[in-house]
């Protein structure tokens, strides 16, 4: 985020779009329903009516995947009207005109056609957005699980810029992380490209960095591979796998594929807390231990460092995960020879400068947010103040492209996949507590009374979801959450593992899949 969590509550103006908010990430929904209480204007962009859609002044209840022609027409109609902030655009961005070409064709009644958005809807939106003294943006994997994801991000980063709206507090674009650490891994380089705090490998000053630091020769300078590659490649290129705390028998698309791969391995390790269905198939399982059990650092979705502190001991033989690493390694022939948590953070501060005034015994009296590059400096709440990182904040002009696989003959129906409130990513945790799998107990497809009709299937008739690649069974709920042709589902339930069905068609700069769109066709189970 750019933004802070708190600032959230003091917006003027709020586009929440491709984020179930209220469920997916419960906490910050408080901070929503706190800026509606002061008056705030809230906008939600979703196929779906979800709780925080009805809690919107405004619902834009977009057909999946047109996200880039909504955030372009709002561009459209900014400039049009003469609404954008001129004297940020000049002094602080590049390639405006750029910009201005691509989105003058996105007029609003184009935009209506391709979105299902009035187009006087779309103006009233702009100009809220526009003219407000304080606007946010709120994103999460709606927006991002399309083959246009980064697409989709950098529209909103335009629409940003344009009016100004970022560098001052709650305002700023702010995608809400999916899970608790998943910033912090991030920020520690377990992503392909990158070493800590998003340094390029291909960098040579880089990778010359950390040979010195790390005594060692010849780091690779190119990029490996993302995880649905590295699964790609499972049982042909890569022989062996090492996953830690993943369960992409249920979590990956076009999951037959990902388990028939993984079953190819050579040689398969799973370190977990639980015995996943991915675990299952491992030839060797590393018990792992869980947050309550180790020290270390959580780096939130605010780019907050806190403390965590181990409550309890592991049972068993499980170890903390750094612990894990260290051995593994030092039997592969690099000695890792760290005695504690606090030691490697000591480490961390050394090589990543946004951590550099981070230590133990500073966040011992409260939590950080990077970049804090002293140990005199009280951490940074929002960014892009005054400048941004590369100097001129760029205009990265983009073009509305549909989704990978639309409804068909065949295959009529859009399935989109999500989370629900009182569930966690596979289940592996959640429906182990003995009171969530009892009050939230078994999963359903949300599908129209229209499209319900017209298929015979009555509120709880036991249907299949079938796709291209595979299909699942699951109960159906008539509903009006979704509109006619678009039907809905978790993936949070193993035994109903809708990832069977979906797509694993990716965007071909952040490799992440298009999870949110795939063609089916359901039919009642007799």
């Amino acid at each position: 985020m750019t933004n802070s969590i708190k600032e959230i509550e003091d917006a003027e103006f709020i586009l929440a779009t491709g984020t179930n908010t209220t469920e997916g990430h419960p906490v910050i929904g408080i901070q929503v329903k706190k800026a509606i209480r002061k008056g705030a204007t809230v906008v939600v962009a979703d196929p779906r009516k979800t709780e925080i859609a009805g809690l919107a002044n405004i619902h834009l209840q977009i057909k999946s995947g047109s996200d880039i022609a909504l955030l372009n027409g709002l561009a459209n109609i900014i400039i049009a009207e003469d609404l954008w902030d001129k004297e940020f655009v000049k002094e602080r961005t590049e390639d405006f005109d750029a910009l201005k070409e691509t989105v003058a064709k996105y007029t609003p009644e184009y935009v209506e056609e391709i979105t299902g958005v009035p187009a006087e809807t779309l103006k009233e939106v702009a100009r809220g957005y526009a003219k407000a003294k304080s606007a946010s943006i709120l994103y999460t994997m709606g927006l991002t699980q399309h083959i246009c994801g980064t697409h989709n991000v950098f529209a909103v980063a335009n629409l940003t810029m344009l009016c100004g709206q970022i560098g001052k507090a709650s305002s700023g674009v702010n995608p809400l992380r999916g899970q608790n650490n998943v910033q912090g891994a991030c920020d520690m380089g377990a992503l392909p490209a990158f070493f800590p705090a998003y340094q390029p490998v291909a960098v040579d000053a880089n990778r010359a960095k950390f040979e010195e630091f790390w005594g060692v020769k010849d780091l690779p300078g190119k990029p490996g591979l993302t995880v649905g590659e590295i699964i790609d490649e499972s049982g042909k290129k890569i022989k062996a796998l090492l996953i830690m705390g993943e369960n992409p028998i249920l979590s990956d698309p076009d999951a037959n594929h990902a388990a028939h791969n993984i079953e190819n391995l050579d040689f398969l390790v799973v370190q977990d807390i639980f015995l996943t269905e991915t675990a299952q198939l491992a030839d060797v399982v590393l018990p792992a231990a869980s947050f309550a059990e180790k020290d270390g650092t959580f780096s939130n979705t605010e780019r907050r460092v806190q403390r965590v502190r181990k409550a309890v001991e592991p049972p068993g033989e499980a170890k903390a995960d750094w612990e894990i690493i260290s051995m593994i390694s030092t039997a592969m022939g690099y000695p890792m020879q760290y005695n504690s948590a606090e030691e490697i953070f000591a480490e961390v501060a050394k090589v990543t400068p946004s951590y550099g005034g981070i230590s133990s015994a500073r966040l011992e009296n409260g939590s950080l947010q990077w970049p804090c590059p002293t140990p005199e400096h009280p951490g940074t709440k929002f960014l892009h103040v005054g400048k941004f990182a590369r100097g001129l904040g760029k205009f990265h002009p983009v073009e509305y492209i549909p989704p990978n696989e639309m409804p068909d003959a065949e295959y009529p129906l859009i399935l989109s996949t999500g989370r629900r409130r009182y569930h966690y990513h596979t289940g592996t945790m959640t429906q182990r507590t003995g009171a969530l799998e009892v009050f939230y107990p078994a999963e359903y497809l949300e599908i129209n009374c229209a499209d319900a009709e017209k298929l015979g299937i009555s509120d709880g008739d036991k249907v299949r979801v079938i796709s291209r690649r595979g299909q699942v069974e699951v109960a159906a709920k008539i509903t009006d959450i979704v509109t006619p042709g678009m039907v809905f589902t978790s993936f949070q339930y193993p035994d109903v593992p809708i990832n069977k069905v979906t797509n694993a068609a990716r965007d071909p700069i952040s490799k992440i899949p298009e999870y949110k769109v795939c063609a089916v066709k359901v039919e009642k189970v007799s």
